[in-house]
């Protein structure tokens, strides 16, 4: 009987202190814990966010720009550039020793600016970049200098007037393999406006012009943009100029051989007629559109020059104005008869008047035709029984057609 009753006690006991020990092991457990359930990780990801978060915001930009500072030989074939990680660039400022500036732009992110051309050979830079933070970093670098060079020499002179028939004329010191990078560098632009075409006569002649006459009082711009451009390879331009030219009044004079008459006309008008003499049947005169490239009060014909041998030598020839490159001029005569003039083509090619030894008598017509004549003016031959002049034998691309002229073109 007893044994059951200590049995139930140890029951009851056993059972009090389970309630306890469930209780006490309940009030163990933190409270946000009971409450929460599985939601507890899900905070824990969000505050390692907010703490990566942070400590991205605090971290400093670090820019960087190419060429590093410090190059002594930096390549100028490649743009400058500034990058910045963990921030964005407020400004850049790239400023040449010649206190020149590099411009520039930036990507849509700002954090990376180009500059709009390469850095110049042979030069040295300084970079100044700046984040919106505040950062900021100055770089020196010299860019080096390119081993063989050319340059273009151009006709007419800077500041010069011209007649109608001038064509902008370039020549190269060395032979162009890359055209399209060249004419691409040089520009022409003419007020008032008219399209302007260059044509490659040689690798070394670029010439340009419209496609008629220019207009009398014409203001012409040469731009040169050659430096550093690469014309073949590793030959580079070195000029970066501009240059203006002027035209005047319109003067075209037409030389007919049959009638051995020249006409000449101003702004339009007749001006003046001369008689002349043109090339014998056996040095026939080129015919076709020449342009006065040459002037000379006087100067000396050598017949072995033109390949004639030794035909004649003149030492004062007056009043000379070259239509060629080989060698046709329109120049007085004091040597012939007056006779011929008007009636006889006796010269070996050249187009005659009659002038006066010394080249100072103002009463006849070489002395008359000259002063009224400068660079640039249009001769037109006709009826001289020879082919027309080739177009790059003197500034004569009047003679090619609009159509044949822009296919020289290499843009």
């Amino acid at each position: 009987m007893g044994v059951p009753h200590i049995s139930n006690r140890s029951e009851q006991q056993s059972e009090r202190w389970s309630r306890r020990g469930i209780l006490v092991a309940l009030g163990a457990v933190p409270a946000a814990a009971a409450l929460t359930g599985c939601s507890g990780s899900a905070d824990a990801s969000e505050a390692t966010k907010a703490t990566a978060s942070v400590k991205a915001a605090t971290k400093k930009p670090t820019l960087s720009v190419t060429p590093a500072d410090g190059t002594k030989k930096a390549g100028f074939t490649s743009p400058v550039e500034v990058t910045v990680t963990d921030g964005t660039l407020s400004s850049v400022q790239v400023t040449g020793n010649d206190g020149s500036t590099l411009a520039g732009s930036f990507n849509d992110s700002k954090t990376k600016w180009t500059s709009t051309r390469n850095p110049y050979s042979g030069a040295k830079y300084t970079v100044a970049a700046k984040t919106t933070g505040g950062t900021e970093k100055t770089v020196t670098f010299t860019t080096k200098s390119p081993g063989e060079t050319f340059v273009g020499y151009f006709t007419p002179e800077a500041n010069s007037t011209s007649g109608v028939g001038m064509p902008v004329s370039v020549n190269f010191t060395h032979a162009v393999s890359d055209k399209a990078a060249v004419e691409k560098a040089i520009t022409v632009s003419a007020e008032p406006a008219v399209e302007v075409v260059g044509h490659w006569f040689s690798d070394t002649r670029l010439d340009f012009r419209p496609e008629t006459y220019w207009a009398a009082g014409t203001t012409i711009t040469l731009g040169l943009r050659l430096k550093d451009i690469e014309g073949t390879d590793g030959v580079y331009g070195v000029q970066s100029k501009d240059v203006t030219f002027h035209i005047g009044r319109e003067q075209i004079s037409t030389v007919d051989l049959s009638t051995k008459q020249m006409v000449v006309e101003r702004d339009g008008a007749p001006l003046a007629t001369y008689p002349v003499s043109g090339g014998d049947s056996d040095h026939t005169t080129w015919s076709g559109i020449m342009v006065i490239s040459e002037r000379f009060k006087q100067t000396r014909m050598e017949s072995s020059t033109v390949g004639l041998g030794d035909e004649y030598d003149i030492k004062d020839v007056p009043h000379a104005q070259r239509l060629t490159t080989s060698g046709t001029f329109v120049h007085g005569n004091y040597w012939a008869s007056t006779s011929i003039f008007g009636s006889e083509n006796t010269s070996h090619g050249c187009v005659g008047l009659h002038d006066a030894k010394g080249a100072s008598d103002s009463s006849v017509a070489g002395y008359k035709f000259y002063d009224s004549s400068m660079l640039g003016d249009v001769v037109i031959v006709k009826n001289s029984g020879e082919e027309t002049v080739d177009p790059s034998n003197g500034l004569n691309g009047w003679n090619m057609s609009w159509a044949d002229w822009k296919a020289g073109s290499a843009l």
